[in-house]
């Protein structure tokens, strides 16, 4: 399919401007074009209440909390964002996860995770998996039900979500009733035919893929480690339903669509979806491109569907 006119135009400004690939303007620079995606996005969407607290044994890292209106106790979504690794945040995220609590009904818990270089991996994993550990067991306060609780993340976020939901499983708490995995990275490792045709020019570059890695880990034990690499689990076939969102322009497309292939080979329900004409990060551009519309309303979709 061509490239989506809104896409094909961003792109277009992306270039007009400059814009050069994440892995040669730096971790600093990075940080700051990522939380630019704002721009990109609708006015946030009003909720009946956002409380923001720490979790973790340090209290180190934070929980936004979005609480949808209506009557509880409500459906639980954990959402973990993107950025490599090495950028994004609560901020960034605001706007897409106050439209998922209101199209959910659910209560939404953002979470922070320590960001790479400063901290190498697991730290990110480590903390994504506290989070999903806190959430189930302090989200009754707001009006949630652990007892329906799904854990939803894009890009890098979705590697930290699978991951997060087979560390529970293997630790035999808490239940993870379904994912979410927007565009997600599953195997760095993987040599795959979209990382080679859409390398350049589509907002993320393969070899802006491998910077965000080398960032983050120390070495290929880390690149193999099941909690990273999470196409290596032995305990695929025990997660609950999977959604699995890819762009046709994306290098991460095909890995992430193996995935899929690999949970229904494993015993578990796993839905793909491509999204022609798109790229990687429309999750994220709500207003710069009306298609991410659809992606909304996919996931909205699926967790009402698994969270009844």
């Amino acid at each position: 399919m061509p490239l989506d006119p809104a896409v094909a135009q961003l792109l277009d400004g992306l270039r007009q401007q400059g814009f050069q690939s994440f892995e040669r303007i730096g971790v600093d620079a990075t940080r700051q074009a990522i939380e630019t995606f704002t721009g990109l996005q609708h006015p946030p969407r009003e909720v009946a209440r956002v409380v923001e607290t720490a979790y973790g044994s340090e209290d180190r890292q934070r929980a936004r909390i979005y609480v949808p209106e209506g009557e509880g106790p409500f459906p639980v979504v954990l959402y973990l964002h993107g950025g490599g690794f090495v950028g994004g945040g609560l901020d960034v995220v605001d706007g897409p996860v106050r439209a998922l609590a209101a199209g959910t009904g659910a209560i939404v818990v953002a979470a922070t995770y320590r960001l790479a270089p400063e901290a190498k991996f697991p730290a990110a994993h480590d903390d994504t998996f506290q989070a999903l550990r806190w959430a189930a067991k302090e989200v009754t306060a707001y009006g949630g039900d652990p007892a329906r609780l799904a854990i939803a993340g894009d890009s890098a976020g979705g590697n930290l979500a699978v991951s997060a939901a087979l560390r529970a499983h293997e630790a035999g708490e808490p239940a993870v009733a379904a994912q979410v995995l927007i565009y997600p990275l599953v195997d760095a490792t993987a040599d795959t035919p979209s990382k080679r045709e859409f390398a350049e020019g589509y907002v993320i570059h393969t070899a802006a893929l491998e910077w965000f890695g080398a960032q983050y880990v120390t070495g290929p034990d880390d690149l193999a480690d099941p909690r990273l690499a999470v196409t290596g689990s032995s305990s695929l076939g025990a997660l609950g339903p999977t959604l699995i969102l890819t762009n046709e322009y994306d290098p991460l497309r095909d890995e992430a669509e193996r995935f899929g292939a690999q949970l229904r080979d494993a015993g578990a329900r796993a839905t793909v979806r491509r999204f022609d004409g798109l790229v990687h990060g429309v999750y994220w551009m709500s207003a710069a491109v009306p298609r991410s519309a659809e992606q909304h309303d996919a996931v909205v979709s699926f967790l009402r569907e698994h969270l009844r």
